[in-house]
């Protein structure tokens, strides 16, 4: 179990990134032949991906049949999607050449540009996770301290709530 950070902290990343939230869902069940490819052709791709920095992937996390992953840019998600010698193109025609259209497995995703500084996270007795693994943690106080301030709204502002629990008066 990977040790967790016992403090408030903040995913910081220099620049714009992608944000790619990826899923698949199981119309018909008893359809397995369809669907499993689908299910274990994506760890293949993150497998692939971490082991190439320059391709511009950040990091992912999973959670069931969906997957978030960071990319440094647009351009580096889609040269990786139109790569024909990564895993992903052959699994996409794979895709659409037993699937396409027939409703026995669908699939989804949505992808958001982030701007420089146009985002905010907040990790708190966790271990590295999301974002904060895709980044660099430091700690969520100061110009940091609450979610106006991370997501650049104000300068510098505290938490309503202190970490202890206290109620923090309105300024």
């Amino acid at each position: 179990m990977p040790k967790t950070i016992d403090k408030r902290v903040h995913a910081k990343i220099e620049g714009d990134f992608v944000v790619f939230i990826i899923g698949m869902r199981i119309n018909k069940i008893w359809k397995i032949h369809k669907w499993f490819p689908v299910a274990i052709a994506m760890p293949k791709m993150i497998m692939e991906l971490s082991k190439n920095p320059e391709s511009g992937f950040l990091g992912a996390r999973q959670a069931g049949f969906w997957l978030v992953q960071y990319w440094r840019s647009f351009d580096h998600l889609v040269n990786y999607a139109r790569n024909r010698d990564a895993k992903h193109f052959p699994a996409w025609t794979k895709f659409n050449r037993r699937i396409g259209n027939s409703g026995d497995v669908g699939i989804w995703h949505e992808t958001y540009l982030v701007k420089d500084g146009q985002y905010e996270t907040l990790y708190n007795n966790m271990p590295p996770s999301g974002l904060g693994k895709a980044s660099t943690l430091i700690p969520a106080t100061g110009k940091y301290g609450s979610a106006l301030s991370r997501a650049g709204k104000v300068e510098t502002d505290d938490a309503p709530i202190s970490p202890e629990g206290n109620i923090r008066p309105v300024q």
